[in-house]
């Protein structure tokens, strides 16, 4: 059966996903910003309170994955944290300013991480060379990479999602983007090993009170009293149509 891996923003997400059956949790802040790394005590109290496997992003910014030496530095000191909390895996991603794999600074990253399963994110997608980035992910040791097919969303992708998992022994093929209840069977049907989804709905804000015309956001047209949560529901019935998938194909 192909594992779901569930994105989820803060440790209220995670206990709903751990709950509704997730077998994996990539843990971030900042869903605006496409993940960013969760503050220090987000990621203590989710270790503390999430039994199954959890990868947090590593990412101190929006935008491209091209870093500074500062920001490098920083990414560092959090994979060490992240290391030293005693989390299993961790998710992460750089390229140069020619849009190949940054090779020396993903070697840094292996060694600082080592022990710890290493999945490539979405800057796989921006990548120049797909077919040459997966192979110096396999050399580097890389376990998985999260990816769309280099599409706006997985299932418009799922042909280099095919091609890449022929090719691939390791790192394992995670789809990621726009994958869905209402389009898994796709993924099931190419073999697809992972999933990673949101699985996620607006939520409204318990607030009573709301103070009109003022905004804390950079984008006016932002709702504040709106925030992303997991929805378990949707979650349990994903893992309903993988296990039904695996059924289909054992029978």
């Amino acid at each position: 059966m192909a594992l779901l891996e569930i994105c989820c923003y803060g440790i209220d997400c995670a206990l709903t996903a751990e709950q509704a059956g997730a077998d994996r949790i990539e843990l971030c802040a900042a869903p605006k910003e496409g993940g960013l790394t969760a503050s220090a005590g987000v990621l203590r109290k989710v270790k503390q309170l999430v039994s199954i496997p959890v990868h947090p992003i590593i990412r101190p910014r929006g935008g491209d994955f091209c870093y500074s030496e500062a920001e490098f530095a920083t990414m560092l000191e959090d994979i060490a944290y992240v290391r030293e909390l005693g989390y299993p895996g961790l998710v992460i991603g750089m390229l140069d300013e020619e849009g190949h794999v940054d090779r020396l600074r993903m070697e840094q990253v292996m060694a600082a991480s080592r022990g710890m399963a290493v999945t490539f994110h979405r800057a796989f997608d921006m990548c120049h060379n797909p077919v040459q980035a997966l192979e110096q992910l396999s050399d580097l040791g890389v376990a998985r990479i999260l990816t769309s097919g280099q599409q706006e969303n997985a299932e418009s992708g799922l042909s280099l999602l095919r091609e890449l998992k022929q090719r691939s022994r390791a790192p394992i093929i995670m789809a990621g983007a726009g994958v869905r209840l209402g389009n898994l069977q796709k993924f099931i049907e190419q073999g697809i090993d992972e999933v990673h989804s949101s699985a996620g709905q607006s939520v409204a804000s318990v607030m009573r009170y709301r103070k009109a015309g003022v905004s804390m956001s950079a984008d006016a047209e932002a709702d504040e009293f709106n925030r992303y949560c997991v929805d378990g529901d949707v979650v349990a019935a994903m893992k309903a149509v993988l296990a039904a998938g695996k059924t289909a194909v054992s029978g």
